[in-house]
């Protein structure tokens, strides 16, 4: 089983959901984030910024540092993982800066509260 965090744009939050709901994958977490990508920063003004120019300090200083993003957490059957990362991303894809990010990590066991239930038969079945 997995775990998919997928940051994406807040406009694109309910999208996701119905694209995710409709590919059967109903039980997600999502919560407010904030965060940039590399895209939004000029790098030779971050060097300039971590060697201590006051110059690049500043200019750095009027830019947008973070911005504000939703995130999903997604616990998935092995087999659901190729399905649940295309839905996302056929969601949000915009081939512009910002449509955001998908992690894919290993989870060792899930375990539904109400019944102490184990393992896969805790997630969605699709």
């Amino acid at each position: 089983m997995k775990e998919i965090m997928a940051i994406v744009r807040i406009n694109m939050m309910n999208k996701t959901k119905k694209a995710l709901a409709d590919a059967g994958i109903s039980s997600i977490t999502a919560r407010d984030a904030l965060g940039r990508g590399k895209g939004l920063v000029d790098l030779t003004l971050l060097e300039g910024a971590e060697k201590g120019y006051e110059e690049a300090v500043a200019q750095l200083g009027q830019s947008s540092r973070l911005i504000p993003k939703r995130i999903f957490f997604i616990a998935v059957p092995d087999r659901l993982v190729s399905k649940t990362v295309k839905t996302i991303i056929a969601v949000n894809r915009t081939g512009k800066s910002g449509d955001g990010k998908i992690f894919v990590m290993p989870l060792m066991d899930s375990v539904r509260v109400r019944t102490g239930e184990s393992g896969d038969q805790v997630l969605d079945e699709v």
